[in-house]
């Protein structure tokens, strides 16, 4: 058994440069930084305070990359919004199908609405903000007019706009 923590060479370290430069998501980037430098020849208290991690987190870290690979680097955590969806995969086409049929016939859905049919599927109460979180992911965004100022002259203003 080594004396030290090494990485596996399951990439060159030009690779694993390339692919933290490249990375978008933060903690994958952090994941092949920590391997990189592992893959130069530092020891891991070294590493640990170059990439602001605890150490025991660095060993964990290039432990799993050594028994997994480079699949081991990128976030689990990447394109989940958190929770769990309540609905099946065919009840949501389902809703999301109703919600727009309703925003072409120009009778938008609100996120109460969305939670309330949500209910009636399910048989059970939901959340209104659930409602809403659908309806973010499926692309929709509040549609609030631009505030105005209390003490606003309207004729003034009217002067302004564009035709």
């Amino acid at each position: 058994m080594p004396k030290y923590l090494e990485a596996e060479p399951h990439l060159s370290s030009a690779e694993l440069e390339r692919r933290y430069r490249q990375s978008k998501q933060i903690t994958e980037r952090n994941h092949y930084h920590i391997i990189w430098l592992m893959s130069q020849g530092r020891r891991v208290p070294e590493v640990a305070e170059i990439v602001g991690y605890n150490v025991e987190r660095v060993r964990q870290i290039v432990r799993q990359y050594n028994a997994e690979g480079p699949t081991s680097l990128t976030d689990k955590r990447a394109g989940r919004s958190g929770r769990p969806c309540l609905l099946s995969a065919a009840k949501e086409t389902e809703l999301q199908s109703e919600v727009e049929e309703g925003f072409a016939q120009g009778q938008p859905y609100t996120g109460v609405q969305v939670a309330q049919r949500m209910s009636e599927m399910l048989g059970r109460p939901v959340y209104p903000a659930r409602g809403w979180e659908l309806l973010q992911r499926w692309g929709h965004r509040l549609k609030v007019p631009r505030p105005t100022h209390i003490q606003q002259d309207k004729q003034a203003g009217d002067v302004f706009k564009k035709t």
